[in-house]
């Protein structure tokens, strides 16, 4: 697996909130920086970066590709801008970061530009996000499985999402877990709860490793100092085969990230 198990998520954050997040993050040890066209914080990514001191092929960047720019004629044009914003000559991971509403634009030709981008040194890596079975299918058929870096998806303990989780790892394409925390509903929850008293741990540091013994990476983010170096912490949990069990039973097809207009017709 090439894409790092824990990274650092900046959606919503910007100007001086995601660059004090990522500059405590980096000096924390995070090693992994998400961001995305939309996020309008690539510039202030970059400049975090730059003024953490660590090398940039120390860092792990990841941006995303937006839906406006999805044509043959913008998927490279967009990047390069994402690149001079982010003071980079290459991103690590370009992924599509939803499907082309309505499927405006075929997605062989996205995935086709962006693997032309990959092979121009842009990106290291290329991937999507958001992608349902279908979807994942289509890229497939587009570039090969191989080309496909990971499948970025909204997963929690209370939206396990394990037709499309099972369905990637069968066909070799690996799983970045977003909104792990359900936007810390799950923090609340009474197994979650048992579990991280048995591990004398927190109930975040369960959510997140959790997904990490499912072999999915993850991106939480933080504007705490201290709850950024928490999260690192849940690296170096382990959970037994009866925590896991525990923790599968909480499913409810919950979905908290389902904008209309955006949204794919989703599996479960």
């Amino acid at each position: 697996m090439s894409v790092p198990a824990f990274g650092l998520g900046t959606f919503r954050l910007k100007d001086d909130v995601v660059i004090a997040s990522v500059k405590n993050a980096i000096e924390l040890g995070y090693r992994a920086i998400d961001t995305a066209q939309i996020y309008e914080n690539e510039a202030a990514v970059g400049q975090a970066i730059k003024e953490s001191g660590v090398a940039r092929e120390d860092i792990y960047i990841t941006t995303k590709i937006w839906t406006d720019n999805m044509g043959a004629e913008k998927v490279i044009p967009s990047l390069k801008k994402s690149l001079a914003k982010l003071g980079t000559d290459y991103v690590d991971l370009t992924l599509i970061h939803w499907p082309s509403p309505n499927n405006a634009v075929s997605l062989e030709e996205t995935m086709s530009a962006l693997l032309e981008a990959k092979k121009m040194g842009l990106t290291r890596e290329i991937g999507v996000s958001n992608f349902t079975v279908a979807l994942m299918q289509q890229a497939i058929d587009a570039v090969g499985a191989k080309n496909i870096a990971t499948n970025q998806i909204e997963v929690s303990p209370y939206l396990q999402n394990r037709y499309v989780t099972d369905w990637a790892k069968e066909h070799g394409i690996h799983i970045t877990s977003y909104m792990t925390l359900a936007y810390g509903k799950v923090l609340q929850d009474e197994v979650i709860g048992r579990i991280a008293a048995k591990h004398q741990a927190s109930p975040v540091q369960v959510s997140l490793a959790w997904a990490m013994e499912l072999g999915y990476s993850v991106i939480p983010s933080s504007t705490k100092r201290e709850n950024l170096q928490n999260n690192l912490k849940a690296t170096a949990l382990k959970l037994d085969a009866e925590d896991m069990a525990a923790i599968a039973t909480l499913e409810r097809n919950e979905r908290i990230a389902d904008p209309e207009g955006l949204a794919p017709q989703w599996d479960n």
